[in-house]
């Protein structure tokens, strides 16, 4: 692989890595022509990427060279939401900037200033290290980054005390594998070849989710439980019920590694196959033959990742999924247990700076309530976006939208193009694209450490991430050395470790290979070869209890009365990934907007027949879709899709319009899927007033 090549015509191939909130985390080799990237394929020699990108990013230098690309600094000159701008300099967007939000930090106080960002890149530098030092330098308010992932892990943290689970590579070696609420084939493509790997050496392969995804379609699958929504623990208990009632239980396995197991035992016990039917939709047999497979057939794995968390009891699910291998110890063997996020993995060898903690903090599902809250002290007077696309993403989008509006918020977006969000920004600053910038790429699918290496200069005026920060720092006066890192210097700070599972990893390494497997061993049990980081060393059972959501058929039924139908928002689209595709004219499906799935059912109690035009609407907001009559789902349940942008339907929204806020605390992610909606079928007769309405 040449670094530099003698004549600029002649191709070059640099090594990088995807940088999506995806499990896989694909090493890539760009080739680069006279200085432009000219093809992007998957590394083969990569072990889980085997030479294959997916989908979503077969098209992605089409996106890096696409026209609309944003690559010059913008300024507001429209109303908000226009999307109308001005070409400005660098000079003039930064000055302009550092002029607003020190005149918001001495009239109002620094904590009127918010941050908001996510995983728009997972890499461990251009997602936040120098923006975290220019935030906590400020003093700003700050976001719990929630609205994924740290339900799942403080789930399984609740068992193990940490969250360490089984490298999803050693799946190959599992009996029996459960795929609980995860469309792998879909969302986890590059861990489908170690399933069938697993297949076809016997094991048994078990889908548990509440929609026929494609996933469960596969005819690799040997049984699909189409379980009710929100109802996973009421089948976890009936499992350890059986096992119990059948003396399938390890009583030794329990005495020497587990705490709290009488506690459990009351719980399990209250429990029978019978009630959890009533409760899962799951025949009593099926929840018997899971847990006999389960226990019997071993080595025994549970594939989960955030799918079960998007609820008022996520929490309660992922520990009652991670109580499973903690009570039939199918941690002992390896390719038994649980196989979640390995980014915990990453967090413990790399060396992450550690924020100061003073920060006044809020959820990032509340952005919406706290955008719109005159009663805060101080009130939100500055919005700066990063990584983020917040009108799409976020739930209870009327309410964002509402914050989003306000005249007197300052709004900075720092984006690739003219999102939803941007449309409402003040100032757009251009970021680059992961072909154009520096980074150290973690995963949670795999083990292995990956640097980016930029395939080519960043296009127009953009900027990475670091860079803009470093020059908003300088702006407004801020001269801590911290500011004058470089990129390469803050990946060598991240590798910086003497922990064991980096030992060997050098930037220098990573530069001319590309990627490293973190020094774990192949045969690595989590629990077993390291025991629990719980206090007594032990993994941690108790007292569980099935609960359902509060906006749910069994939670209100005062409100079901009105909204009978649960509303899950499902990634579904092969070309899509969250909301970084859903404006983009060749990654959209055929139909060109999103639809809504209804039970034949639910669809003819309401007059509807496949392509009616229909409005789906609870107290949040209201939108009109297309339905598509649908066996996927199941009675009393209709599904949308997650990602569009707003542009895409009637009403210029997406499903976030109508889903959850709700979080358990500050702590966790919102109840995307605890959504109480009716639907009705909007007449012929009625729809030229209702597009008219629309627009």
């Amino acid at each position: 692989m040449k670094i530099q090549p003698s004549d600029p015509s002649e191709a070059m191939v640099i090594r990088g890595a995807c940088h999506h909130d995806c499990p896989d985390t694909c090493v890539w080799d760009a080739t680069v022509v006279d200085g432009k990237v000219t093809r992007l394929r998957g590394n083969p020699d990569h072990p889980t990427t085997r030479g294959q990108l997916c989908p979503k990013i077969n098209r992605y230098v089409d996106r890096v060279y696409h026209p609309d690309r944003i690559l010059q600094p913008l300024r507001r000159v429209g109303p908000k939401g226009s999307a109308e701008f001005e070409e400005i300099s660098w000079s003039e967007a930064i000055g302009e900037i550092g002029r607003r939000l020190t005149d918001v930090l001495e009239t109002s106080g620094s904590e009127a200033l918010l941050p908001y960002s996510f995983a728009g890149t997972q890499g461990a530098v251009q997602m936040g290290v120098m923006a975290d030092r220019f935030f906590d330098a400020l003093g700003a308010s700050d976001i719990h980054r929630h609205l994924c992932g740290v339900t799942a892990w403080l789930g399984a943290s609740d068992v193990s005390g940490l969250p360490f689970g089984i490298d999803p590579e050693a799946l190959s070696h599992a009996k029996t594998i459960i795929l609980w609420g995860t469309n792998t084939r879909l969302t986890n493509r590059h861990l489908w070849p170690t399933i069938e790997e697993a297949r076809e050496n016997g094991a048994t392969l078990v889908v548990v989710d509440p929609i026929r995804t494609i996933t469960a379609g596969s005819p690799e699958v040997d049984e699909f439980l189409q379980i009710r929504p929100g109802t996973d623990v009421a089948l976890v208990l009936a499992m350890v019920h059986v096992l119990l009632r059948d003396e399938l239980i390890d009583n030794e396995w329990i005495a020497e590694n587990t705490s709290d197991w009488e506690e459990f035992l009351a719980s399990a016990e209250s429990m029978p196959p019978a009630a959890a039917a009533e409760i899962t939709g799951i025949e009593q047999s099926r929840i018997e033959w899971l847990a006999h497979s389960y226990v019997t057939n071993r080595p025994a794995a549970i594939r989960v990742l955030i799918g079960p968390e998007h609820r008022e009891h996520g929490r309660d699910i992922m520990r009652a999924i991670a109580m499973l291998p903690a009570v039939t110890g199918a941690w002992r063997d390896v390719g038994g247990g649980l196989a979640r996020s390995t980014q915990i993995y990453f967090e413990e060898a790399l060396n992450y700076p550690v924020p100061s903690g003073h920060r006044r903090t809020f959820n990032m599902a509340a952005l919406g309530a706290v955008l719109n809250d005159e009663t805060l002290d101080p009130p939100i007077q500055a919005l700066v976006v990063h990584n983020c696309n917040p009108a799409v993403i976020t739930p209870d989008q009327n309410a964002v939208i509402s914050g989003l509006e306000r005249h007197d918020l300052f709004t900075v977006v720092i984006e690739q193009f003219m999102t939803d969000t941007a449309r409402y920004a003040d100032i757009v600053l251009p970021a680059t694209t992961q072909l154009e910038h520096l980074d150290l790429m973690i995963a949670w699918g795999h083990l292995y450490l990956a640097l980016n290496r930029p395939a080519i200069p960043p296009l127009g005026s953009a900027l990475p991430n670091t860079e803009i920060f470093r020059r908003l720092a300088a702006a407004m006066g801020m001269t801590d050395v911290g500011f004058s890192d470089d990129d390469e210097a803050l990946v060598r700070q991240l590798l910086d470790s003497d922990h064991p599972w980096l030992a060997g990893i050098s930037y220098e390494r990573l530069w001319e290979h590309g990627w490293a497997r973190l020094n774990v061993p192949p045969d690595h049990r989590p629990n077993i070869d390291r025991p629990p980081a719980t206090d007594g060393g032990r993994l941690v059972l108790g007292s569980l209890t099935y609960q359902p959501g509060s906006e749910s058929p069994d939670g209100d039924p005062t409100l079901a009365a009105r909204y009978p139908l649960s509303l899950i928002s499902r990634k579904q689209h092969l070309k899509f990934l969250n909301a970084h595709y859903g404006g983009f004219e060749k990654h959209l499906p055929p139909e060109r907007e999103p639809r809504l799935e209804i039970h034949p059912i639910d669809a003819a109690q309401r007059n509807v027949v496949d392509g009616d035009q229909v409005r789906i609407f609870n107290d949040r907001g209201s939108l009109t879709l297309t339905a598509t009559i649908s066996t996927d789902v199941q009675p009393g349940l209709v599904a949308m899709p997650f990602g569009w942008w707003h542009r895409n339907g009637a009403d210029k929204g997406g499903v976030n319009a109508l889903t959850n806020p709700a979080v358990r605390g500050q702590i966790g992610s919102a109840a995307f899927h605890d959504n109480l909606v009716e639907v009705e079928r909007i007449p012929p007769d009625a729809r030229g007033n209702q597009n008219k309405t629309n627009s």
